[in-house]
């Protein structure tokens, strides 16, 4: 077979992926393009570790979990101990001071009022969702999946019979199966429901299903703007990544057969019209259900390879911006997708009762 020339520029950037290049430069002689994507993860974890705890509370604590539960490696301790701090803080506030109606509505009301000072697109589709039920910000946005967290350490609130008094007071049913409301919020409704599943509490789950695919049926799909596409898809991801409780759990791929198959038929769609985040989520739904070998993992992988800015270290925006804590979520996927090391189900005062020494004020074993 003949030999393609290779140029100083093919071999530099070759060899930078793990490539070995003969010396004349003429061919390439062996290229473990697994050693590439894991290079490539490492080059992005490096640049988000050394400048981890200059992010905030949030981010640190989202980027930390994900990598502990990846690697089981100490390092990360310090970076969950922040998420629990920040969960505690959200609690307690909501248990002491936001939990009457009068107060919920309040709350409410100023966390809707954010939106309607944005200007995109999503932010529109959110407002005109949500303002006639703005309860929902507290409810679902904030209060589920703070409770949630907690569960997955192990852990509740020291309040959290008055807090489960509150969920119970709305039917969670009104939001999951609303079209708009899934036009707004698809992935966010996804893991509250698997929230509420998980807490115990009422189990929507069926229900959002069967209305996210009424307003988003597959043949329609042409018809959807890009923004509407990725919220589709970007709500897929999550149903899988809430049944998992993110990354804890593998899951059958026959439990979500619709979900792969619409994956494998309109995977060169997906590329061509989302995000670099929601293409890594659908690598990841693969990888959770153990199939590293299916040809959408390997696309989904040289995407996110091809995106990634190698000076910065960070796979940028789509504006080309690289900044890290914009760029947190859509880097802590790439490195999942790149360097995937299995779903496990840690960190718990259980199994790791010295990651757990000295708890936030609030939380205490359930």
């Amino acid at each position: 077979m003949a030999t393609s020339p290779v140029t100083w520029a093919d071999v530099h950037s070759l060899a930078e992926q793990g490539a070995t290049v003969s010396t004349d430069a003429t061919k390439v002689v062996s290229y473990d393009e697994s050693a590439g994507y894991q290079q490539d993860a490492e080059r992005i974890r490096q640049t988000y570790e050394s400048q981890l705890f200059t992010l905030p509370a949030f981010k640190m604590g989202h980027y930390g979990l994900r990598m502990y539960r990846q690697t089981q490696d100490p390092k990360y301790q310090a970076a969950i101990w922040s998420d629990m701090a920040r969960v505690a803080s959200r609690l307690n506030y909501f248990a002491t001071e936001v939990h009457t109606p009068e107060q919920i509505t309040a709350y409410s009301v100023k966390r809707l009022a954010r939106y309607d000072h944005k200007q995109d697109v999503r932010s529109d589709l959110r407002y005109e969702a949500t303002k006639d039920k703005p309860e929902y910000f507290y409810l679902g946005v904030d209060l589920l999946g703070s409770m949630a967290r907690a569960n997955e350490y192990g852990l509740k609130h020291r309040e959290d019979v008055k807090l489960r008094e509150v969920i119970r007071r709305y039917d969670f049913k009104q939001y999951a199966t609303d079209p708009e409301m899934i036009r707004a919020w698809a992935a966010q409704l996804a893991n509250q429901v698997y929230w509420l599943r998980q807490l115990g509490e009422q189990d929507v789950i069926d229900d959002f299903i069967a209305a996210f695919k009424e307003t988003y049926p597959d043949s329609q799909d042409n018809k959807l703007s890009d923004q509407q596409f990725m919220n589709k898809v970007y709500g897929l991801t999550h149903i899988v990544f809430a049944a998992t409780e993110y990354y804890q759990h593998p899951i059958k791929e026959s439990d979500y057969q619709w979900i792969y198959d619409y994956y494998r038929a309109n995977i060169d769609t997906i590329l061509e019209r989302s995000k670099e985040d929601v293409i890594a989520e659908v690598g990841i739904n693969f990888l959770l259900a153990g199939l590293e070998d299916d040809p959408v993992v390997e696309k989904t992988r040289r995407t996110i390879q091809r995106a990634l800015n190698r000076q910065a270290g960070i796979v940028p925006a789509v504006n080309g911006s690289t900044d890290l804590l914009d760029g947190e979520h859509r880097n802590v996927l790439a490195i999942m997708l790149l360097d995937w090391q299995g779903a496990h189900a840690v960190p718990t005062i259980q199994k790791q009762p010295e990651m757990f020494s000295g708890k936030p004020y609030g939380l205490i074993t359930k």
